[in-house]
């Protein structure tokens, strides 16, 4: 593996999607554009028709349709869920109305009484669910340096049920092990729950790896284009996938149609735009480590990232998101209001380059104190690389650090 694009994506996944058969062989830039879905069998169209209908007449009520309400199924949501499984490599595929909505039906799986461990440095937005809802739901939790195996087994209760991972996590880049954390889990009969949303499939498959369910907010990578907000799960297997769908349809809160159609038009492209933004933030991460006034960068594709090797054993690419601190706050927010090319925005992912600042954007939820013992300075910035040229994104970027 390297960090210039040229990556290995034609291994199979170990498990196959029940529509799949063969297409699960096929090699995974084959599997985004043939993945089932992409010919309307109906009419030859290609592309997945839009379903906008909320019921379907019932010919016959003792034989009901395979679809008879949209918040139970819907059509072209359902070529998306199929979509994901195949790439994921899972069993059943969930579409959401965002990925906070996929991570909270998930977390749902749980009950009063139960408890998790998460990985300390987490998204913003799952950080604010576990302390502010499910905690009133007498879900305990407890967060924990994942990249430290010992700390998650010292976490061990008697009630503990699940453990929920991110990697790499955001916005510090820190890498889990996951192997080994699936493998002590599956010893204690512990649910295992994972965010990709920085991988994707394309560079991380989880459930290779032994993870029950892998979570996506489908907004960043797999969206592509800062027009559609998704969430994405998958399941390792049928009964989880049983308990999921119970849940999706429980809660309500899916993916409409039109908004399954676009993000089924983004994923196409993942796999160039993926391997396009990667080779532009290996050439930035290069050129930040030369430079004497930023203090630190975590990318982990830099040989002398923490978890560079572990990161290296579990996946076949480093992605496109860095993070770099700049010293301070005032520098950043100087930092902010000089760049003329990417977006100052939330999110990343895009075909444009976004520059977010966590403390008060991703990770604003978390008190000053936390972010402080989770890294996320002042001076932090995370930088999403699109697909400009890196040569003008470092040069806006030379100008907005003078």
């Amino acid at each position: 593996m390297s960090g210039n694009g040229q990556h290995n994506h034609n291994q199979p996944a170990s498990s196959g999607h029940p529509a799949a058969g063969a297409q699960q062989a096929r090699g995974f830039d084959t599997k985004l554009i043939h993945f089932g879905g992409e010919i309307d069998r109906a009419t030859g169209a290609s592309s997945v028709p839009i379903y906008q209908a909320s019921t379907f007449h019932q010919e016959d009520i003792l034989n009901p349709p395979q679809h008879d309400y949209s918040r139970s199924g819907n059509p072209t949501r359902q070529a998306l869920e199929d979509y994901i499984a195949l790439l994921e490599g899972g069993t059943n595929g969930f579409a959401f109305a965002s990925g906070m909505a996929a991570i909270s039906t998930a977390f749902f799986l749980l009950s009063a009484g139960e408890h998790v461990i998460v990985t300390e440095d987490v998204y913003g937005g799952t950080y604010r669910l576990l302390t502010t809802i499910l905690n009133r739901m007498n879900i305990e939790i407890s967060f924990v340096d994942m990249t430290n195996l010992e700390q998650v087994k010292g976490a061990l209760r008697p009630n503990t049920r699940a453990v929920y991972m991110e990697t790499p996590s955001n916005p510090t880049l820190k890498i889990t092990d996951i192997h080994a954390v699936t493998e002590w889990a599956r010893e204690h009969h512990l649910l295992t729950l994972l965010d990709n949303t920085f991988m994707t499939p394309y560079y991380q498959r989880p459930i290779e790896l032994g993870v029950d369910i892998v979570l996506h907010s489908a907004t960043k990578f797999l969206g592509g284009h800062s027009d559609v907000l998704a969430g994405l799960a998958v399941t390792r297997t049928e009964q989880l996938g049983k308990q999921l769908k119970q849940l999706q349809n429980s809660f309500g809160s899916v993916l409409g149609p039109q908004d399954c159609w676009l993000l089924m038009r983004g994923m196409k492209t993942l796999g160039a735009r993926m391997t396009h933004s990667e080779k532009s933030t290996a050439r930035l991460a290069e050129w930040l480590s030369k430079r004497s006034d930023i203090t630190r960068i975590y990318y982990p594709g830099l040989p002398d990232h923490p978890g560079h090797e572990v990161h290296v054993s579990q996946s076949t690419g480093f992605g496109s998101v860095i993070s770099f601190d700049v010293g301070s706050g005032e520098r950043a927010k100087q930092v902010l209001d000089r760049v003329q090319l990417p977006l100052v925005a939330v999110s990343l992912g895009a075909v444009e380059s976004i520059l977010s600042y966590p403390p008060t954007m991703s990770h604003a939820a978390m008190g000053a104190g936390v972010r402080a013992e989770r890294g996320i300075t002042d001076g932090l910035l995370r930088f999403s690389v699109g697909l400009e040229d890196v040569e003008d994104l470092i040069a806006d970027l030379e100008q907005a650090l003078a």
